[in-house]
Order: C-alpha cells, then structure tokens, then sequence
C-alpha cells in the first residue's frame, strides 16, 4: 500500500506570499487578484502537498463569490481584454506631472 508522500513546492515561499495578500484584499478583484489565484489554483490543484494554500485559496476564491470554473472564466476575460501583468487598471499613460510641466511653457 503505497502512502500519500506530501511535496513542498519550489514556489512555497513566494506562493504563500501572494496567497496572504488575496487574504488581506478587500473589495472586487481586480486582473492582478484573479490572475494570481488562478495561477495559484492551477500550480496548486494536484499537486501533492501544500494543503494550507489549497484550503486558503478555496476561501479567497469562495469569498469573492467564484468557484474555480468562474475563476477561470473572469481569467479568460482578462486576457482576452488585452490586459498584461504589470498594468495598472487606469489606460493613462505616465503620472500626470509632465502635465503640469506643459502648462508652464
């Protein structure tokens, strides 16, 4: 009778991370929230072992009103939208200085 063996992933660390700040997130999930649980949801889904981040991502996930199906879903909205990792959710470009630097021309 072969045992369950419990695996640490290479990613734990980072992974625990980015899990405790969904945790902490508050409000609608934005591209950046979605994304990164389903990155996490799809790292984590059979992997053998990091039981404490499937169960606190099941939470994340649940307590935005999603199931790992609409998860996915929203996700392939996202990308579809164009978005890309390191946007910001504004489709201004630059911090709005230049324009007051402009101003004084």
């Amino acid at each position: 009778m072969a045992e369950d063996v419990q695996q640490t992933h290479p990613l734990y660390a980072s992974d625990r991370d980015i899990l405790n700040s969904l945790l902490g997130f508050r409000g609608d999930p934005g591209p950046d929230q979605l994304t990164s649980a389903a990155r996490l949801a799809t790292r984590y889904g059979d992997f053998p072992g990091a039981d404490d981040i499937k169960e606190d991502l099941q939470k994340v996930v649940a307590g935005w009103g999603l199931n790992r199906e609409s998860l996915n879903a929203k996700c392939r909205e996202v990308w579809a939208s164009g978005w890309r990792p390191g946007q910001s959710g504004s489709d201004e470009v630059g911090s709005g200085s230049d324009v007051s630097d402009s101003d004084k021309l």
